[in-house]
């Protein structure tokens, strides 16, 4: 086992541990604060119980990226795969232009592209991948573990779609579909449904922007 792979695992054991207590917390509070729908599921909608889902993956460049490294931005981050047919380039179009529309202000969010088929989406491939819609797109990407982390903590989910007889690398991924935003402090700000206009969504942030004296 490489350096980099017992730093992650060191990583991951300290991330799954505050997330448990984070988690337990929680539970304590929503004894006198009880809700009737999962927050995350509900589409386009702010979340007044915010939860901070945690993830610990590999940058396109390599080195590990977690949910903590970006305290000075806000993330905005979507789940798919770079055999996608539809859905993901439309994803990654639309982050794209929410990055022209934000201008100068776009400097304070960070999106990211996590991959849900890390088995054909090496990280050199990720990296042209996003660099095809916007430079400053991140792409992450991990283990099977780690991703089936990361998306869990998102309630995000995923499944391989492969016909009988097909060769190892011929499948597809039915995903869920959408963005979602996170703050400066990692809690989870609100989701964005798939399909939704991204003059929405741009004004969204800007409002979270601006709340945040950016």
């Amino acid at each position: 086992m490489n350096m980099l792979n017992i730093t992650m695992l060191q990583q991951v054991s300290a991330l799954m541990l505050a997330t448990s207590m984070a988690f337990a917390t929680s539970v304590v509070a929503q004894t006198t604060a009880p809700t009737n729908a999962d927050p995350v599921a509900v589409t386009n909608t702010v979340l007044t119980e915010r939860m901070s889902p945690r993830y610990l993956l590999q940058g396109s460049h390599g080195g590990s990226v977690t949910s903590d490294d970006f305290h000075d931005r806000f993330q905005l981050i979507a789940f798919g795969y770079i055999s996608c047919p539809d859905v993901c380039p439309t994803t990654m179009t639309e982050m794209q232009q929410i990055l022209e529309k934000l201008g100068e202000r776009a400097q304070y969010l960070q999106p990211i592209f996590i991959s849900i088929d890390p088995q054909r989406d090496t990280l050199e491939v990720l990296a042209a991948y996003t660099a095809n819609f916007d430079s400053r797109i991140l792409g992450l990407t991990g283990s099977e573990a780690l991703v089936q982390w990361a998306a869990n903590n998102f309630k995000v989910e995923y499944t391989k779609i492969q016909e009988p007889g097909a060769g190892p690398n011929v499948y597809n991924m039915d995903h869920t579909a959408g963005m979602f935003l996170l703050g400066p402090d990692g809690q989870l700000l609100k989701k964005f449904g798939y399909s939704t206009p991204v003059q929405d969504i741009t004004v969204e942030i800007e409002k979270w922007l601006t709340q945040d004296g950016k």
